[in-house]
């Protein structure tokens, strides 16, 4: 017990998220492959965002999650349930461990499969060079760079202006977009580069 009011109190975050309900599976398996592409998380259901307890309706619950993993989400996360009792109300936990078979996809409402990363305490759209990169690491491929001109004037630029965008890059070394994506995967497979997700666009550091 002492356990899950630990968790509450530390807040959410990349590895923690609270909801108060499942009004949707479909949105729900974003979370869940979102901490599968991640380093794994732990969902608490029937928990507030200030953190008060709300408790839930379990077995509706527990059947939302299920038909999250099982049909919203690809391929299968491994999802465990425990079921705790917290001032006389129902909490489920729902730990999602870290998946072996990056990326993973949840279906949307427009019937495609998308990628989403766990960026601090939200669950995002991963870009595409991410999923390049989970796709890169699941395959454990080698990553080897000879380092060319092209390279030499990332570097330039990100100890000038510190960060740079996907399309500042592409069209400052006058090549495709797809060229260039290929040159960021490959170097932050290696850790030289950094990709920062948000909302807006993804931007690249230096590590």
């Amino acid at each position: 017990m002492k356990n899950i009011n630990h968790l509450i109190n530390q807040g959410e975050s990349d590895v923690l998220d609270f909801k108060k309900e499942i009004s949707s599976a479909l949105k729900i398996a974003k979370t869940i492959v979102a901490f599968a592409n991640n380093k794994g998380g732990r969902l608490l259901i029937g928990i507030r965002d200030d953190k008060s307890i709300a408790g839930i309706k379990s077995e509706e619950e527990k059947y939302m999650i299920d038909l999250a993993v099982n049909f919203y989400c690809k391929p299968t996360p491994v999802v465990s349930i425990t079921t705790w009792k917290l001032q006389g109300k129902i909490v489920l936990e729902a730990l999602i461990k870290e998946g072996t078979d990056k990326p993973y996809y949840a279906k949307a409402e427009d019937d495609k499969w998308w990628v989403y990363i766990r960026v601090a305490d939200q669950s995002l759209l991963a870009s595409k060079i991410t999923v390049d990169v989970l796709k890169r690491n699941a395959a454990q491929t080698p990553a080897t760079i000879k380092y060319s001109s092209k390279e030499e004037a990332l570097f330039k630029l990100l100890h000038q202006h510190k960060k740079i965008t996907l399309n500042e890059f592409a069209q400052h070394i006058n090549v495709s977009r797809w060229r260039a994506s290929k040159i960021l995967v490959n170097l932050i497979c290696i850790g030289v580069v950094r990709e920062h997700t948000h909302e807006q666009m993804p931007f690249y550091t230096l590590s």
